[in-house]
């Protein structure tokens, strides 16, 4: 059993290592109060931590089913059933967003809202297909091909914006 400094030490790990991952799935659903909510995760994964059994794929997977599982719900709780990311350029991330970024969250935001949950599983969080699949309850081939159409998506989005 680890004492409560083990665990402590172990959160501000977990924390450290997956949370701007889970604040870049938040923000690219466009959830107004992702901060808030990559906190709520974290408190619930701390809550837990003391009986997690696993290696580092399991936990970054257990992350982000908990950050999945906020996210719908604080979509149940306000009442949408699809997400819409609005788009302001004059907005700072908490890191400052270089021009090169903004394209690309431009970009992002106009994916599909499957493709954008698969997309930014991927590739924000680094998850295998395996994993995603199993977070949004979809079957391997599906995330697949929501990954392949949402690349497609973001390339053409991305050559109409002149990036190189």
């Amino acid at each position: 059993m680890v004492d409560g400094k083990g665990v402590k030490r172990a959160a501000d790990e977990v924390y450290t290592l997956f949370a701007p991952a889970v604040l870049g799935y938040f923000r690219g659903h466009g959830l107004r109060d992702a901060d808030d909510l990559t906190g709520d995760v974290f408190v619930k994964v701390t809550e837990k931590l003391s009986r997690f059994r696993g290696n580092d794929a399991a936990l970054r997977r257990w992350a982000f089913t908990t950050a999945h599982h906020r996210m719908v719900d604080e979509f149940r709780r306000a009442g949408r059933s699809t997400c819409t990311v609005e788009f302001d350029e004059n907005r700072r991330a908490v890191s400052e967003i270089g021009p090169l970024d903004a394209v690309l969250v431009r970009a992002i935001s106009e994916l599909t809202a499957e493709q954008r949950e698969v997309i930014v599983l991927r590739f924000v969080a680094d998850l295998s297909l395996d994993d995603v699949a199993k977070i949004t309850g979809r079957r391997t081939g599906a995330v697949k091909m929501a990954q392949a159409r949402g690349l497609t998506a973001l390339q053409t989005a991305l050559s109409a914006s002149r990036v190189p």
